[in-house]
């Protein structure tokens, strides 16, 4: 259809609010597509180059370029429902259901030229440009009919602008606003089509003279189709399309069924009689009878709600379904078909050893002979990609080569086709791992412990590869406060050595990085490290020091009671475990231990109570231990022994 409205069906099938829209200059990068929240009609204009769209709840008509970028917009158009152009593209002409209204635009400006009132409490709806008049449906179920707007007609000679109950078959006539369909190629016919009730009423009506003749009338008997939602006339053919797929033939006043094709929901046929079908997510085109599509263009799960072709046939205008409203979407390359391409590679190869790619390449329209695909080999010596011999496809479409890849990795076979004058460019990959050499990787001090604070010299050693010599090294201490961090990146020295200093004050996990080259594969190993903490431990209260044996002993009066004070290397939650022992019989026996949380300054002072008599010998000690301290970021440390005597 060149100019046409949605069926009500369609168009007031979801409601939604206003949508708030943007008009942007035409070409800006930023401009925003032309979005409506409820369909009111669409038309494309071949001489601007614009699309027009209704948006029926928001009473506002938008305009955009043939990319589907809003380029401007006007408001104040009552429900819009239905958008027709005149022959020569410059005025555009509007249902308006709420004002009930013919509304003439300049197409240019969208400025408002005219408005056509129309006598009725029910219309306008459907709206079509044929014969030099605006054709308009309206009315109710029960007695729609047909109207005219003659934009010529001068009313100071008493000619009539604006006629009512034109449609030429008084009986039963019309039940309802009828959709409407004319053909550019036959500019003197409309076609007619009764919709909202299950039955098929439609004719063809000749507009050419002074009073509309019936060409063909079809009265509901549901003999030919089961309800109409959507009528077009075919270029070309004294034929109808319905609802985008069964042709009605006309001739001798009489429609009867003359094919079909594949099950849709509503189309539009272009002035060369190609069809743009919309059905069920997607929109398919095909050639005049044809029963396989040229091109299907996948619309989303919430469908279309309406399309119509560019007159030059360049490009289809569908309202594509967002959820909450309708995007204006242009399909570009409708003639061309978009063929099948497949790429299959091994999954696995060794380098330096010769392997076979195959695949296929189809279409719905048939390809031309021998054509030639382009094949492009990518690797870590080609990351750009490097040109292989051209494959020629045989005659049932599938091709094979083979290639020697000279370096490991992922290697990624694509091919492409150009495509022709029917077909659409179309490419394929597919990867393969390609072997490459194991290298040889070490890292030293592997489950070494260390004093806390202690400076540590790791080093890598690289063996042979293939160009790369480079290798990182990372210091992952323990705890989540603490990232992995990059400690050095460089090249081994001629030696194959790479070393680096990490200062051990928890447990670190400490790893050399190969990344590889086009024939040695990468490589990682892991140093795992441990770092004691710092404990030292404070005892006053005691009135001398002296040896007992070769023992040095802190001296205390038998009723005073020592005060142990441990420093140890803070982390928030840490805990000391305090171990006390008693000398008896030349033996140490254990008293007893327990864990005391550490101060924010890292101290625990712990008093112990005095034994009361003399001659006791006691030692105590503090230690940190891994998990059970509270933490796991250091390997388990024990503090020195504090040895305690009690005297008179």
């Amino acid at each position: 259809m060149r100019t046409r409205s949605i069926s009500t069906a369609t168009a007031l099938a979801v409601l939604f609010s206003s949508a708030a829209l943007t008009v942007t200059a035409a070409g800006s990068a930023s401009a925003a597509s032309a979005a409506v929240a409820s369909p009111g009609g669409i038309v494309a204009d071949g001489a601007l180059h614009r699309v027009f769209v209704g948006d029926h709840s928001a009473g506002k008509i938008l305009a955009a370029d043939y990319t589907g970028a809003l380029v401007g917009s006007v408001s104040g158009i009552s429900r819009v429902a239905g958008l027709a152009l005149s022959d020569d593209g410059a005025t555009l002409y509007a249902a308006a259901e709420g004002s009930h209204e013919i509304v003439a635009l300049d197409a240019a400006t969208l400025h408002v030229k005219a408005r056509y009132r129309v006598a009725t409490d029910t219309g306008p709806r459907h709206v079509a440009f044929a014969g030099g008049k605006v054709w308009f449906t309206y009315g109710d179920q029960w007695d729609g009919d047909l109207g005219s707007v003659d934009p010529e007609a001068d009313p100071a000679s008493g000619a009539d602008v604006v006629t009512l109950g034109l449609f030429p078959e008084s009986s039963p006539g019309l039940w309802g606003p009828a959709l409407l369909d004319t053909d550019p190629s036959e500019p003197g016919l409309l076609a007619v089509a009764q919709s909202g009730l299950s039955s098929d009423s439609m004719a063809v009506v000749d507009v050419s003279g002074t009073t509309p003749q019936l060409t063909a009338w079809h009265h509901g008997d549901y003999t030919l189709n089961s309800g109409i939602r959507d009528i077009d006339l075919v270029p070309g053919t004294s034929q109808v399309l319905v609802n985008g797929t069964q042709r009605d033939a006309y001739a001798d006043g009489d429609f009867t069924a003359a094919g079909a094709y594949p099950s849709g929901q509503q189309a539009d046929i272009s002035p060369s009689g190609l069809v743009a079908q919309v059905s069920g997510t997607n929109v398919a085109v095909y050639r005049p009878g044809a029963t396989k599509p040229v091109r299907t263009y996948a619309m989303g799960a919430s469908g279309t709600a309406a399309l119509t072709w560019a007159p030059d046939s360049s490009r289809i205008f569908a309202l594509a379904g967002t959820g909450s409203g309708y995007t204006l979407k242009a399909l570009t390359g409708p003639t061309l078909n978009v063929p099948s391409l497949t790429v299959n590679a091994p999954s696995t190869a060794t380098r330096g050893k010769r392997l076979t790619v195959t695949g296929k390449l189809s279409a719905t329209v048939p390809l031309p002979n021998g054509v030639k695909l382009k094949v492009t080999r990518t690797d870590l010596e080609s990351p750009n990609g490097k040109a292989l011999p051209a494959v020629t496809v045989k005659a049932d479409g599938s091709y094979t080569f083979t290639d020697t890849p000279p370096a490991g990795g992922t290697v990624t076979y694509k091919v492409a086709y150009a495509g022709d004058t029917q077909h659409t460019a179309v490419s394929a990959s597919d990867k393969v791992a390609v072997s490459r050499t194991a290298p040889t990787l070490t890292l030293n001090n592997n489950r070494k412990v260390y004093d806390y604070g202690k400076h540590v010299s790791f080093t890598a050693h690289l063996g042979t590869t293939y160009k790369n010599r480079t290798v990182e090294i990372w210091a992952d201490p323990y705890g989540g406060d603490k990232p992995n961090k990059l400690l050095k990146t460089a090249k081994v020295n001629s030696k194959g050595n790479i070393s680096v200093t990490v200062d051990m004050t928890r447990n670190t996990v400490v790893a050399a990085v190969f990344k590889g080259d086009a024939r040695t594969a990468p490589k990682t190993v892991k140093s795992t490290a441990y770092a004691k903490v710092r404990i030292s431990t404070a005892v006053t209260k005691h009135y001398k020091t002296g040896k007992i044996g070769s023992t040095s002993y802190y001296w205390f009066h038998k009723k005073t009671d020592p005060v142990l004070t441990t420093t140890m290397t803070y982390y928030k939650g840490r805990e000391q475990r305090f171990d006390l022992q008693v000398y008896s019989g030349g033996k140490w026996y254990s008293a007893g231990s327990e864990y005391f949380l550490l101060a924010g300054n890292g101290k625990s002072a712990i008093r112990l109570e005095a034994p009361g008599v003399s001659g006791i010998r006691a030692r105590m000690r503090s230690v940190y231990v891994k998990g059970s301290s509270g933490d796991s970021l250091n390997s388990t440390t024990y503090g020195p022994w504090k040895y305690l005597y009690f005297s008179n």
